[in-house]
């Protein structure tokens, strides 16, 4: 499949991809990731590897939307829920062990 990371074409296989992580080992990841085999890869390691670019040349995007397109399988973490901020009447309860009603 042919793809452009960083404005640079690149004929890019799954099969390529599997021999070129081939004994790479994971970095911890904070951001989207891809399986390869049984490993989760931060996106721009997998990108730097494939493509031996510099990760600052290219987006974690970039990258992600070619993985997908070679049938890998892609994740991005889920956002965070918003904290819970108790009212003050909540807070109070809570101080004396008694229940809101409502």
């Amino acid at each position: 499949m042919r793809c452009v990371i960083a404005r640079f074409p690149f004929e890019l296989t799954k099969n390529g991809v599997l021999e070129s992580m081939k004994g790479v080992k994971p970095e911890a990841s904070t951001g989207e990731t891809v399986i390869i085999g049984r490993r989760h890869y931060p996106v721009k390691q997998v990108g730097q590897v494939i493509t031996r670019q510099d990760r600052r040349d290219f987006s974690a995007a970039e990258v992600f939307r070619a993985m997908a397109r070679l049938g890998f399988t892609c994740r991005t973490l889920p956002a965070a829920a918003p904290a819970s901020v108790p009212s003050s009447l909540q807070q109070a309860s809570a101080m004396l062990g008694t229940p809101v009603t409502a």
